[in-house]
C-alpha cells in the first residue's frame, strides 16, 4: 500500500461508528480525543481499552483517529471500534500535509466539541490522566491544560536513551529562549499530550490560523492561539507499548524550520529574518567576486555586478523557501523576477540617495551611506512583504465538520 492510500474497501472521508450506533463527528460533543496515527496497528486495542477504563462515566466523549498509515492501522481501528463503548471515528488522510502536527490540526478542525484532547497512540501518554486533564481545565478556567514531563512530579523516563533526553531538553530550551513571553510558565512546550478549549482554537482561526509543520503542534498552538490561561499537570512519559518511534533526523530538521517560521511570523520577526538572510547573501556574493577577479579578465565593476546576482539568487531561495513558504500567491518565475528587480533596484537608487544626503543635507559620507542602507532595506522589505508575498484573502481553512 502506498503512502496516503486507503485500505481496500475503506472510505477515507468517513468515520466508522461503534456498535452503540455513534454518529460521525458532525455534531457537537463535550470532549473529543484526537489521536494522530502512523502505522500504530499494534497499539490500537490496548489504547482503546485503557481509554475506556479511564472514562467509564464520562458522557459526550468520543475518539477521533487522524490516520497517515501505510499499513492496516485503519482496518484495525474499524474492528476495535465495534468493541469500544465510546464513539470512535477515523479519518485517513490522502496526503500527509504538515506531518503529525498537520494531522492533529486537521483532527481539531473536524470536531465541534467543547474540549479537544490530543494524545499519541503509542501509550507513552497514559490514558488514565484523561479525566484529570479535563477536570483541571474546568476547575481552573484554563484554555489549555498541558501534561508536562518537566514540572514537579513529572518524568521523562520513557525517552529512554541519553540521546533522546538530550534532544528533548535542547528543543525545550531553544523554544523557551525564542518565545520567552508566550511560553512563560510552560515547562513542557514540546509535550504531545494536552487539552485545549474549542473557543481558543476558533479565536485563532479568525486571526492567525495555525500552520503546523512536523510533530510539535503544542508550540504552534501556544504561539498562535495565545490562550489567556495555561495550566500544567505532571505525568510520567512512559515507554512505547509497541512499534517504532517516529522521531527522526528529518523530523528534527522540520522542527528547526518550524521554530524559524514561528519566530518570523510577525512583521518585525519577518523583517529581522529578512535582514539576516540578506547578510548571509554576502557569502556567495564575495565568493563569486573573488573567483571572477582572480581567474578571469573581467573588470571589477562587471565582476561585482555578476557576483551581486549570485547573492540575490541565494537570498531569493531562502526567502522563498523558508520565510514566505506559506504566502506564495504568485507563480515561481514571477516571484523570482520581482525579487531580482527589487534587489537590482537597490544599485540604481542607492547612489542617488547617498549623493542627495551628502550634497543636499550636508551629511558626511559614512552616516549618509548608513542611512541609505536602512532606507533601501526598509523599502525592499516593504515591497517584498506587502506586494510580492502579500497574504492571500483566500487561504483555505479546514471546515469544522
Amino acid at each position: 500500500m502506498t503512502a496516503g492510500s486507503s485500505p481496500p474497501g475503506f472510505d477515507p472521508e468517513q468515520a466508522t461508528a461503534t456498535a452503540g450506533g455513534a454518529t460521525p463527528h458532525t455534531v457537537d460533543r463535550g470532549i473529543t480525543i484526537v489521536i494522530p496515527t502512523f502505522n500504530e496497528a499494534a497499539n490500537i486495542d490496548e489504547l482503546l481499552s485503557r481509554i475506556s477504563a479511564a472514562l467509564p462515566q464520562w458522557p459526550d466523549t468520543s475518539v477521533l483517529f487522524v490516520d497517515d498509515s501505510t499499513d492496516d492501522t485503519p482496518e484495525v481501528i474499524r474492528k476495535a471500534a465495534a468493541r469500544f463503548p465510546l464513539p470512535v471515528s477515523i479519518y485517513h488522510r490522502p496526503d500527509r500535509v504538515g506531518g503529525l502536527g498537520g494531522a492533529v490540526m486537521e483532527g481539531i478542525m473536524r470536531t465541534g466539541s467543547r474540549w479537544i484532547v490530543v494524545m499519541d497512540a503509542d501509550l507513552q501518554h497514559p490514558p488514565s490522566l484523561l479525566p484529570d486533564l479535563i477536570d483541571r481545565g474546568e476547575r481552573s478556567g484554563a484554555g489549555l491544560v498541558v501534561a508536562s514531563r518537566y514540572t514537579d512530579g513529572g518524568s521523562r523516563r520513557g525517552l529512554g536513551t541519553w540521546y533522546r533526553v538530550l534532544v528533548s531538553g535542547a528543543s525545550t530550551s531553544l523554544a523557551k529562549a525564542l518565545f520567552p513571553s508566550a511560553l512563560r510558565g510552560v515547562s513542557d512546550p514540546m509535550s504531545g499530550y494536552f487539552a485545549i478549549r474549542r473557543e481558543v482554537v476558533d479565536q485563532a482561526q479568525h486571526a492567525d490560523a495555525p500552520r503546523p509543520l512536523g510533530y510539535k503542534i503544542l508550540l504552534e498552538l501556544i504561539v498562535r492561539c495565545r490562550p489567556r490561561v495555561i495550566t500544567e499537570l505532571p505525568y510520567e512519559f512512559h515507554t512505547r507499548h509497541a512499534g517504532e518511534s517516529k522521531s527522526t533526523l528529518g523530523e528534527g530538521l522540520r522542527f528547526l524550520h518550524h521554530l524559524f517560521r514561528l519566530r518570523s511570523s510577525g512583521a518585525v520577526g519577518r523583517a529581522v529574518a529578512f535582514g539576516l538572510i540578506g547578510l548571509s547573501g554576502l557569502l556567495p556574493n564575495l565568493a563569486v567576486l573573488w573567483a571572477l577577479t582572480h581567474y578571469t579578465a573581467l573588470h571589477y565593476t562587471a565582476a561585482n555586478a555578476i557576483a551581486h546576482q549570485f547573492g540575490m539568487a541565494w537570498n531569493f531561495v531562502l526567502v522563498d523557501r523558508a520565510l514566505y513558504h506559506g504566502r506564495r500567491c504568485l507563480n515561481a518565475p514571477t516571484r523570482f523576477v520581482g525579487f531580482a528587480a527589487l534587489a537590482n533596484t537597490d544599485l540604481v537608487i542607492g547612489f542617488p540617495i547617498t549623493v542627495l544626503l551628502v550634497s543636499g543635507l550636508g551629511l558626511s559620507p559614512i552616516p549618509a551611506t548608513a542611512t541609505t542602507l536602512v532606507l533601501v532595506f526598509a523599502l525592499r522589505f516593504l515591497c517584498v512583504d506587502r506586494f510580492l508575498y502579500r497574504r492571500s484573502d483566500g487561504v483555505r481553512q479546514m471546515p469544522v465538520r
